[in-house]
């Protein structure tokens, strides 16, 4: 039994690390976006949301939608 929860333990930390990775790097994105372009991006809960699970990417995917005008004004 306390391989299982120690293994639940493990899955559960890696999960919430590489999130907690994630967000930062893509704030980061977003935050030199905004000074090296000037683009407006407002930094909000679900901005920092799409960072965690979709990391750089989800960071560029932002800027564009910036960019475009579609969202995150």
């Amino acid at each position: 039994m306390a391989i299982v929860v120690a293994f639940v333990l493990y899955k559960v930390l890696k999960t919430a690390t590489s999130l907690a990775i994630n967000a930062v790097l893509g704030v980061l994105v977003l935050t030199a976006a905004k000074l090296l372009f000037g683009l407006e991006i407002a930094i909000t809960w679900v901005a920092v949301l799409i960072c965690a699970i979709g990391g750089v990417i989800g960071a560029l995917v932002i800027i564009v939608l910036n960019y475009l005008k579609v969202a995150f004004v």
